[in-house]
């Protein structure tokens, strides 16, 4: 089938599935179970307008139950179980054990740890310091845009982009990767294999996410900037504050919360960051991150049992960091 045609069938279906269902469930409320006559009539309304809401939340905690609650009982489930020829057997904390026994988790952990450190600080700082210069220039709008761009290329075309401009030839030929070619011309001896040099090849790694993420904090930021009321920096002018004063002792303080929902937004992407490291070294020369590691257990040396418990591990790191978020989003509204 035409995958356009497919597309239009889906969501139509989709469409018209949901506007079906609260137009059907809504006409047996009110009509069959509290219909709005008789003796009874004031009651009925009542008890269908307790009853509406739950009608338009239905969808969506189905949703939650079959995409997110099962998927986690699964996955802990199976991180407990340890395959016995075909059967699943209860192994307790064996997987995990067996999980931490190997070097190649310890060397996903650490290189997630400084993806957590370097990724997120160098977004927001990025993002920050675009947001406060794009406002002060007239071209600032197109600056913006150009900044945002990165956010609408997948990971895994923004790596191949990273991978040319890291790319390295033979020494003696022409160079199209502008890393070693700039390397060249300021009198490197050899062409650098950038992605295969232990530590310095995960920061090159992480360039390619902050350079994706800076936009979105740059956007976020930008607005927060423009809501702080002018009647505060005026008042620093007339104080003699200088530029740098007015941004880091007026503006940042008052931004301050956004700057962490922000900053905690990237960390959570971070905590997931898969593609990348996949298309650029495929986890080799000491680049693993963790959620590589759950994907070689589960579809290359298929241990399920493994790959479940590090998937444990992936969430026990983003779930507090996700009820903290939504927990200052919900300060930040009140």
């Amino acid at each position: 089938m035409n995958p356009a045609l497919q597309a239009l069938i889906t969501i139509t279906v989709g469409v018209g599935g949901c506007v079906g269902y609260f137009w059907l469930s809504n006409l047996v409320l009110d009509r069959v179970l509290f219909p709005a006559r008789g003796p009874q009539a004031g009651r009925n309304i009542t008890r269908a307008n307790m009853i509406r809401p739950w009608l338009f939340l239905f969808p969506a905690l189905v949703a939650l139950a079959v995409y997110l609650a099962y998927p986690v009982v699964a996955t802990a489930w199976l991180s407990l179980h340890r395959d016995a020829g075909g059967a699943r057997e209860f192994a307790g904390l064996d997987n995990y054990a067996r999980m931490m026994a190997e070097p190649k988790f310890w060397e996903s952990m650490r290189n997630n740890l400084l993806w957590l450190v370097v990724v997120p600080a160098l977004s927001t700082a990025f993002g920050l310091l675009a947001a406060q210069l794009t406002d002060r220039i007239g071209w600032g709008n197109l600056a913006k845009s150009l900044i945002f761009m990165p956010m609408a290329i997948s990971f895994v075309g923004a790596s191949v982009i990273w991978k040319l401009i890291y790319d390295a030839r033979p020494a003696g030929q022409d160079q199209i990767g502008i890393l070693n070619a700039l390397y060249l011309w300021a009198g490197g001896d050899a062409p650098q294999q950038w992605l295969q040099i232990p530590f310095w090849n995960s920061l090159f790694l992480m360039a390619v996410l902050v350079w994706i993420q800076a936009g979105f904090a740059m956007v976020i930021l930008s607005a927060a900037l423009r809501a702080i009321p002018e009647e505060t920096v005026e008042a620093a002018i007339l104080d003699g504050a200088n530029p740098l004063q007015i941004f880091f002792r007026i503006k940042v303080p008052q931004i301050r919360g956004t700057i962490v929902v922000v900053w905690t937004t990237i960390t959570i992407t971070v905590l997931k960051v898969f593609d990348i490291v996949l298309a650029m070294t495929n986890g080799q020369w000491e680049t693993q991150v963790l959620a590589n590691y759950m994907y070689d257990k589960f579809f290359r040396a298929f241990d399920v049992g493994v790959g479940s418990a590090a998937a444990m591990v992936i969430m026990a790191l983003v779930t507090p960091i996700l009820v903290w978020n939504v927990r200052n989003a919900r300060r930040e509204m009140q």
